[in-house]
């Protein structure tokens, strides 16, 4: 009894087997995950404060009055604590992480869509993600507009960045740089 599957490159001396290649850029996995992180830093700190204010404020009519009392009153506060901390801090880097990650995605995208959507590739990841912004939130009217218009100048700045590095990686002379030029010497 044989084998029915032929594996390429087994009897074939010099063939290599086929192979499915999935390319991901590391940015595109490194920067929505430091963003979840930060953003898990940011709600963990809100939740706590925001927590220890909220049990103060439903407990304030009610001091203990023991020693057992004021143990179990900052015991069941710490757990309350923790508990706000770990819920805000989940929801915020949640939200913060898919927001990079759809920034990301759409400059990559972008990117390999080629032609004059790669050259502004951090233009229209900043509108679609403000766009997105403001329909999760239900932003409208001005508000809208305000968000849209500081995701164009963020876009914007993005683009200018990415425009002074290659300009800068090729040797070519940017404005107000002393490096490659010998004037002044």
């Amino acid at each position: 009894m044989g084998s029915d599957v032929t594996i390429v490159g087994d009897e074939q001396p010099g063939v290599e087997p086929l192979r499915i290649n999935v390319n991901i850029p590391p940015k595109l996995y490194t920067v929505p995950f430091v963003s979840f992180v930060l953003g898990t830093m940011i709600g963990v700190q809100r939740g706590s404060r925001m927590a220890s204010m909220r049990f103060l404020a439903e407990n304030v009519h009610r001091p203990p009055r023991t020693v057992r009392g004021w143990y179990f009153y900052h015991k069941t506060k710490n757990y309350k604590v923790l508990w706000g901390a770990l819920k805000e801090g989940g929801r915020v880097g949640s939200r913060l992480g898919l927001i990079t990650l759809g920034w990301m995605g759409t400059e990559e995208g972008l990117r390999r869509a080629g032609g004059l959507a790669e050259e502004g590739r951090e233009v229209g990841a900043a509108l679609v993600t403000a766009a997105g912004f403001c329909g999760v939130y239900r932003v409208t009217g001005m508000d809208a507009g305000r968000i849209m218009g500081l995701g164009l100048a963020g876009g914007i700045a993005m683009w200018a960045l990415r425009v002074l590095q290659a300009a800068k990686s090729e040797g070519g002379d940017v404005e107000g740089s002393d490096e490659g030029g010998d004037e002044g010497v």
